[in-house]
């Protein structure tokens, strides 16, 4: 299990500082029992070390075999069997080592129970705090995998729908320029070239996430000319857009889907000019963009996949973890779509399209 190099780094200084006190107050022990400075050195030293490194055998085990709550009582078991080992090998050092010091072997004798329950106690705070610091750590990198498996994820789901919008839009383009090779060629051939140019301007973008909304205005524009050559007279856009709203980013191509969905049910069962409104504002920290086409609530509408509208919900909640960016309005008359765009460097707030909304119905076609 790998933990962050300034995790571990603060985890090992910590460490390090404990021991060393728990050195030097064992010694200050020693020497308050009596015991001369050469005998509490040896004794603090030997006992100190030896438990320490019983302590990262601990502590190494632990960092592969993290138990679950029923099997806490498998480390006490550990503890208690370390624990007996270590007096044994504790014991059989001090006296090897400092034996030879009058009264010491009684005095050695006599502390085995403390010297035990002391160890315990370290044995144990060492694999609580060892079991406590690998499950964080662990559960900081399944969180971290998560994280980056849903941002892959979503990533790919955008990508997916960003790559479904060109053939959706290339082959209604295809069934236009069909229709219109035996009738008016000369259009078929301008509609050939415009829908090069905007499959290029397509490419062009492919790498940007968010544009500028001036620029997806420009790449509109030119998807708005292949239209009016496959509709002719019967199709007229109007555009108002605020000043302040053209150097707002916004995910490429997300308008296009819903001037076309506009296209398609407005001029729908209609033989007359249609106009299709674009209006933009921003307000309250969004970009507020309404898309409205004439509406009538008696004539059942055609059936689609409802690409469209899905793909651009779909997109500002992968971009944004918001619900309420995209708000269709059914008035007799009109059928408005509103989306807002929150700013992307900045905390974005609740927004209030009222206004937008209100003024966009109040347009008659």
């Amino acid at each position: 299990m790998a933990s962050s190099p300034l995790s571990q780094t603060r985890f090992r200084i910590i460490f390090g500082i404990s021991w060393i006190l728990a050195l030097t107050e064992f010694f200050l022990v020693l020497k308050w029992l009596g015991l001369s400075w050469q005998v509490a050195i040896i004794d603090s030293s030997i006992s100190i070390v030896s438990l320490l490194m019983f302590s990262l055998l601990i502590m190494n085990t632990l960092r592969f075999y993290t138990p679950r709550r029923e099997r806490y009582v498998n480390i006490l078991t550990w503890c208690l069997f370390l624990m007996g080992v270590w007096l044994a090998i504790n014991h059989w050092l001090l006296l090897l080592t400092a034996g030879h010091f009058d009264g010491y072997h009684q005095f050695l004798k006599n502390s085995m129970p403390v010297r035990g329950s002391i160890a315990l106690l370290i044995l144990g705070c060492v694999s609580l705090i060892s079991v406590v610091w690998f499950n964080s750590e662990e559960q900081k990198q399944m969180d971290e995998r998560k994280t980056n498996a849903e941002k892959l994820s979503k990533e790919a789901e955008l990508f997916k729908l960003r790559q479904q919008l060109q053939p959706h839009f290339l082959f209604n383009s295809l069934n236009s320029i069909n229709a219109l090779i035996g009738i008016k060629p000369d259009e078929a051939r301008k509609m050939v070239q415009q829908l090069s140019d905007f499959l290029r301007g397509t490419m062009r973008r492919e790498e940007n996430q968010f544009i500028k909304f001036a620029d997806e205005l420009e790449y509109l524009k030119l998807y708005l000319e292949i239209e009016k050559v496959r509709f002719g007279y019967r199709l007229t856009t109007e555009m108002d857009i605020s000043d302040d709203s053209g150097s707002w980013r916004i995910p490429a191509m997300l308008i296009q889907p819903l001037m076309e969905n506009a296209i398609k049910f407005g001029l729908y069962g209609t033989t007359g000019q249609v106009t299709i409104l674009l209006r933009a504002r921003v307000t309250d920290k969004h970009l507020v963009v309404a898309v409205m086409n004439p509406y009538d609530a008696d004539m059942q509408m055609p059936q689609g996949t409802g690409f469209g509208l899905n793909s651009v919900k779909r997109r500002l909640y992968l971009l944004f973890a918001r619900n309420d960016l995209v708000e269709v309005n059914k008035e007799k008359n009109s059928f408005v779509v509103v989306i807002r765009i929150p700013a992307t460097e900045e905390p974005i707030s609740t927004t209030n399209s009222a206004t937008i909304l209100a003024n966009t119905k109040n347009i008659e076609t």
